[in-house]
């Protein structure tokens, strides 16, 4: 297998894009990424689209083939990944292989979902037919559901409190205002967290993601040809993607997330690398609850300690491991095909020393967790400096 650099990156700003389709959004962070790349005159082996919802959503298909035409990239192969919330980070892993085998040496792979147009009801129904269809979806489960059951059982468990997540929270939201991409460009207090309206007991209003507007793009290449495009080319060092029970209720432990910590492992494994080998990470924080047991699961903390790191600055942006420095789903918002793509471009950013107010001192190795369903379906990457 031939190792696989990133050459290439760009996103969309997120939020609620009016006057957007996704074909435009997708176009945009191609382009960003192709020209970042230099790589506008190359011909493309092969596209990849992350996307969950376009069918559903704007009545939209086959947006790969959509997405080449548009920008000119014929005749690459291109072929849409649908993997739910994980559907970019699938795109990247998919990417990859095709470069990693030899079957391509030049491959964009962009994510994208236009959500905002759609009632509120109509996302939350989407979302929850991720569920399992006779055991949860009919009864009216949702992932906000989910999320404040694992919510509570980390409360009870390891002591957990709500301020802990409104602590979150603040974090994600300081970082975003230093993102100008971020969906939430707006300051978050203790206080003003823990008096949002609730949507899930415990789970208020500000532990939770927005619906989003948004794509995000990258350019891979094999890494022994990168330096024909840049100068700073970031590894894919490491993947792993694992599964789990799909009905929460089945699980072994339903506060452990075991398809975060076997991708995770997988990923070390490929890397040759150990959590405390990590200098940045991006979590799937659709619930701040998420970020600490996915900061727990992936193997940066003990088992109910990750609550205790947010406390004590640890994960924040000067800490010594930043967690979300983009300000995550939280406040950088969840285009949910766009998520995984753009979490990678994050990393891209912060290992090349281009992410502005928001840079972390002198990252070498960055992670990420895209996040499917909830928990049963898990994508790692681990990038590192080619340089």
């Amino acid at each position: 297998m031939r190792d696989v650099a990133i050459i290439g990156c760009g996103m969309t700003k997120f939020g609620r894009l009016e006057g957007k389709d996704l074909m435009d959004l997708l176009a945009e962070a191609s382009l960003r990424a192709i020209d970042d790349a230099g790589a506008g005159e190359r011909d493309f082996d092969s596209v990849y689209v992350g996307n969950m919802m376009a069918g559903e959503l704007v009545h939209q298909t086959a947006v790969a083939s959509a997405l080449v035409d548009r920008i000119n990239l014929i005749p690459a192969g291109a072929e849409r990944v649908e993997n739910g919330p994980a559907s970019g980070a699938s795109a990247v892993k998919n990417g990859f292989f095709a470069v990693s085998s030899g079957a391509s040496d030049l491959v964009l792979v962009a994510g994208g979902e236009k959500m905002t147009a759609a009632d509120t009801d109509v996302i939350g129904d989407l979302v929850s037919t991720m569920t399992h269809p006779t055991a949860e979806y009919v009864h009216g489960v949702t992932l906000p559901a989910m999320a404040a059951m694992l919510t509570r059982l980390y409360m009870e468990r390891y002591g957990v409190t709500e301020r802990h997540l409104a602590m979150v929270a603040v974090k994600n939201h300081a970082n975003a205002l230093k993102n100008p991409y971020a969906h939430l460009h707006r300051e978050c207090t203790i206080e003003g967290a823990m008096s949002s309206i609730m949507i899930a007991d415990p789970l208020r209003l500000y532990y939770a993601c927005p619906i989003s507007d948004g794509a995000a793009a990258v350019v891979l290449c094999p890494l022994e040809k990168a330096n024909e495009f840049t100068d700073k080319p970031v590894r894919i060092a490491g993947f792993g993607h694992a599964s789990d029970v799909q009905t929460l209720q089945e699980r072994e432990d339903p506060a452990v997330l075991k398809s975060v910590q076997l991708a995770s492992q997988q990923a070390f494994k490929m890397a040759k690398l150990e959590p405390n080998d990590i200098d940045v990470v991006e979590t799937h924080d659709a619930f701040e609850i998420l970020e600490i047991v996915q900061s727990e699961d992936a193997g940066f903390f003990e088992k109910g300690k990750g609550h205790l790191a947010v406390e004590k600055g640890v994960t924040a942006l000067n800490g010594k491991l930043p967690i979300n420095p983009s300000g995550g789903l939280k406040a950088k918002g969840h285009p949910v095909g766009a998520t995984g793509v753009a979490q990678i471009v994050e990393l891209v950013w912060q290992l090349r020393g281009e992410a502005g107010e928001r840079q972390v001192k002198n990252p070498k190795r960055g992670f990420a967790c895209n996040f499917g369903g909830f928990g049963n379906n898990t994508v790692i990457h681990i990038l590192e400096r080619g340089w």
